[in-house]
């Protein structure tokens, strides 16, 4: 990497192999960084490049991952990403959580840290500027996530990427909880960590992120923090009530997933933003360079619940006890298990009541049980989340046509489909909602790259990033070019998927769902779709595409 090119990134990765104890650092090609950014897009770069393997075993790997924007002031950059082939869906996957972890690893000096093999027991990885050990973790095997946490936290300084048990016990909807209270939470990232006997990363760092432009950084980030702030959904919605504010809203829709989707109605009036505030003062939560603070926090540490988990193991089942769902939340951070999939476990199994539904969260914390196992609504083997999709019908089209399987989060289409931003679409068709659905995911792929918080978006365009990512690099960076990152990082995961069989077949809902959406205009729309993106009728990018944006010689 040139001299001139180390603002914004570090230049440097970190590369683990726990099978061979061995600790290199890689000084990555200059176009890799332009081409991917960092986050999600190297992540996806480094795991289509480590090839065919199988989830769980030494051959897969994990990529921690910031972006050029992480460690600097920019606001709500304070994201990291992790990337690795899923074991819940065998798709390529990334998850992305706030916290610390990004941020200090880029004031360690570094961009991302992939992690190779199996170690022989129970392991701690520990990052300190240049010093990196591997070091005994087996006394904090067996340990959920708050405990282990606060035992790192009196040993040292810094961030702490941690499993509970259900990463131990390789559940595929395990996740990796980032500082005790921010969580790399879907897909089972938390069992591929668990499988590599890797019970926590430690990282400090005294360094800092070098801007290139310093008068225009601050000018853009002024600009970028006024538009937040005068955004009302931010403002008067998340910086208020946190994500709970879309309990209401999503009850209004009639598109909250009541009864395991069974598209029923449902009083969610118990569980509002407002009855959660008023119940459970909290103190609002904010991760680095963040001026929404979305996340709640009740005094001992215990994080409030989010929208999603309030939906899924609300009206998912059947149960409108908020208490219930507040501790239910408290069992899955600290076993470490995805909120989402085990709502959607949970309700497979037609369970209702409150002491069951607590029992069995325990059990699925304890015993490793896989989703794969149930019947439970996904698609790509990836639990459904809070919205139903025969309401939010662009939504539904992204759960479909997702790269990781059934999430909101690849387009998030709830941006416009349910809060109106940065337009408003009309939910309730599947019009016109081919080319808004490929936008939306290229653009955040980008986002997820950058790593930087799709909230912000509801304030925000790509254009605002666009300028500081030059401000920072000193690059030129416009709109475009980030939307052609995305582009880029979302073929190159699907030629992923195709390479581990995935097909045509694959980008459809569950199908229950068919009962109030029309196939014929599924297909159409995926038809197009596919035309829109330039892959032929099975979903094949064509070589025209790839050419362009310069994957087909990768190939």
């Amino acid at each position: 990497m040139n001299p001139e090119d180390r603002y914004g990134w570090c230049g440097r990765i970190l590369e683990i192999n726990l099978s061979a104890g061995s600790i290199t650092t890689i000084t990555p090609q200059s176009n890799l960084l332009h081409e991917y950014l960092g986050g999600r897009g190297l992540g996806a770069r480094f795991v289509y490049d480590n090839g065919v393997v199988d989830a769980l075993s030494e051959d897969n790997i994990l990529v921690f991952a910031a972006g050029p924007l992480t460690g600097t002031p920019t606001p709500a950059s304070g994201r990291a990403s992790v990337t690795t082939k899923s074991p819940a869906t065998g798709t390529i996957f990334d998850a992305n959580a706030g916290g610390k972890f990004g941020y200090v690893l880029k004031k360690a000096g570094f961009d991302a840290i992939v992690v190779r093999g199996i170690a022989e027991m129970p392991v701690i990885i520990e990052v300190e500027d240049d010093e990196v050990d591997i070091k005994d973790g087996r006394n904090l095997w067996g340990i959920n996530v708050k405990e282990a946490t606060n035992i790192l936290k009196k040993r040292k300084k810094g961030s702490f990427a941690v499993i509970g048990k259900a990463g131990e016990r390789r559940s595929n909807i395990a996740s990796i909880a980032v500082d005790g209270s921010h969580y790399f939470a879907r897909g089972g990232v938390g069992a591929v960590m668990g499988s590599k006997n890797l019970k926590a990363i430690v990282i400090s760092g005294s360094g800092k992120v070098q801007i290139f432009d310093k008068d225009q950084f601050e000018k853009t980030r002024r600009t970028i923090h006024r538009m937040l702030v005068a955004s009302p959904t931010i403002d008067k919605g998340l910086k208020v009530f946190g994500t709970p504010v879309l309990v209401k809203i999503a009850e209004w829709m009639q598109i909250l997933p009541v009864g395991n989707f069974s598209g029923e109605a449902f009083d969610a009036s118990s569980l509002y933003g407002s009855k959660l505030k008023s119940a459970h003062p909290s103190k609002r939560r904010a991760c680095p360079a963040c001026p929404i603070g979305c996340k709640r926090e009740e005094n001992g540490g215990y994080e409030l619940p989010e929208y999603e988990t309030i939906a899924m193991f609300g009206p998912n089942l059947l149960n409108r006890d908020l208490e219930t769902i507040i501790e239910a939340n408290r069992i899955c951070n600290d076993y470490g298990i995805d909120t989402i999939s085990a709502g959607g476990i949970i309700a497979d199994l037609g369970v209702t009541g409150s002491d069951e539904i607590l029992g069995l969260v325990k059990d699925l914390g304890e015993s490793g049980i896989n989703s794969k196992h149930s019947s439970s609504i996904s698609v790509k083997g990836l639990e459904l989340p809070g919205y139903d999709p025969r309401r939010v019908m662009g939504l539904g089209f992204s759960y479909a046509t997702s790269n990781r399987g059934g999430c909101h989060t690849r387009a998030y289409m709830v941006a416009p489909e349910i809060l109106k931003k940065p337009k408003a679409i009309n939910p309730l068709t599947l019009g016109g909602k081919a080319g808004y659905v490929k936008v939306f995911q290229d653009r955040f792929a980008a986002v997820d790259s950058l790593v930087v918080c799709k909230f912000a978006f509801f304030g925000v365009s790509e254009e605002e990033y666009a300028n500081i990512l030059t401000a920072v690099t000193g690059l030129e960076f416009t709109s475009e070019d980030l939307m052609c990152v995305g582009e880029r990082i979302w073929n190159l995961e699907r030629l992923y998927n195709l390479r581990e069989g995935f097909t045509r077949a694959d980008d459809t809902l569950p199908e229950q769902f068919f009962d109030g959406l029309s196939r014929d205009a599924f297909e159409d729309t995926l038809d197009e779709y596919y035309a829109i993106r330039g892959w032929d009728d099975g979903g094949v990018p064509k070589k025209d595409k790839l050419r362009r944006l310069g994957l087909l010689k990768k190939e």
